[in-house]
């Protein structure tokens, strides 16, 4: 009601008039009615409906002077208020003085709030920077110390594959830590991702480049349908890895002699990248959490993977103003679209 009252207050105003006029006419009209017409009555009723509306209508011109000097008023407070100058009202006892105060309150919250974010967002840095640096030290150093134990010669079969399996996980686990850190840097807004318009291609290829021995291992045929010129504004390295993740996804869950199909293709808004798979697919109550920190499917299990690729994957496009969208059958593959925009 508040809204509609100030988006239009010309109409309120010309039905406020004419009712005016139609209660002066009504109430002329019942004199005549009850006294009789005459020349002086009709006189006297002209000058006094003359005095009437000259009244209102300075009444109403004097209003908007009013109104128009207040919000005046309010602006300049406004814009002294956001650039830190002095008082307009000072102390005055009235409404525009208190309204300043609050104002000038608000604002001084506003900026208290931005300047703690502002520190916590340098703490969460530097302790995304130690927990880095602190992580990967020890991580290579087992997975060092593990070849070198490998290569001591007269291993037992059984110490062997214990080796084996330290180093298995030792990677697994800089992987995830790596991974948690650009989701963080993400989040956090460490990273600025530098998006510009430039052709798809080259792009899936580089996603690509570190698949193709995992896929050959697994007799598992890539076809790529991408034109040259068809583009889209990315940023190229971390449109890269979104891919990545999606296309490992469906080399880990193809079964062995499949095939996975992508194909981009640009139009008005979005150039669509769709990756499409032949594997064990993704059952119908798990499609809305599979882009979920952490989510496993019930039918992953026996595979290996700690559900961050995909919710990495959407964070990565998402900041560039894209989305990404799923849709399977149990058994019979999986189709992961990534829409990123054209302009």
């Amino acid at each position: 009601m508040i809204n509609s009252t100030v988006r239009h207050p010309r109409r309120l105003r010309y039905l406020f008039s004419a009712i005016f006029l139609l209660l002066l006419i009504g109430y002329t009209g019942t004199v005549f009615y009850l006294e009789g017409f005459s020349p002086a009555l009709l006189q006297l009723a002209l000058l006094f409906l003359i005095a009437v509306i000259g009244t209102g209508a300075l009444y109403n011109h004097m209003l908007q002077r009013q109104i128009t000097g207040f919000m005046d008023t309010v602006d300049e407070m406004v814009d002294r208020a956001i650039h830190g100058h002095e008082q307009l009202t000072l102390f005055d006892e009235t409404r525009l003085s208190s309204l300043e105060h609050k104002l000038l309150r608000y604002i001084e919250i506003n900026k208290s709030n931005e300047h703690n974010l502002a520190a916590e967002k340098d703490k969460i840095k530097e302790l995304i920077s130690d927990i880095s640096h602190q992580t990967k030290t020890p991580l290579a150093s087992i997975l060092l110390y593990s070849q070198l134990v490998a290569e001591t010669p007269d291993l037992s079969p059984d110490t062997r594959q214990l080796l084996q399996q330290i180093e298995a996980q030792s990677e697994k686990l800089e992987w995830l830590i790596t991974s948690l850190i650009k989701l963080s840097r993400l989040e956090s807004g460490m990273i600025q991702l530098q998006s510009e318009v430039r052709p798809v291609a080259a792009t899936i290829t580089s996603a690509l480049s570190h698949l193709y021995t995992r896929a050959g291992n697994k007799n598992i045929i890539i076809n790529i349908d991408c034109a040259p010129l068809t583009a889209a504004r990315h940023d190229y390295k971390w449109t890269s890895e979104a891919l990545f993740n999606l296309l490992e996804n469906a080399v880990k869950y193809t079964e062995p002699g499949g095939s996975i199909r992508i194909t981009a293709e640009g139009n008005e808004m979005f150039t669509r990248i769709e990756v499409a798979d032949t594997g064990i697919g993704i059952p119908e109550d798990g499609l809305e959490h599979i882009f979920k920190r952490f989510y496993r499917g019930h039918n992953a299990g026996e595979y290996e993977g700690i559900g961050i690729g995909l919710f990495l994957a959407q964070k990565i496009i998402s900041i560039q103003g894209g989305y990404i969208t799923a849709s399977s059958q149990p058994g019979q593959g999986s189709r992961l679209t990534i829409y990123l925009p054209q302009l």
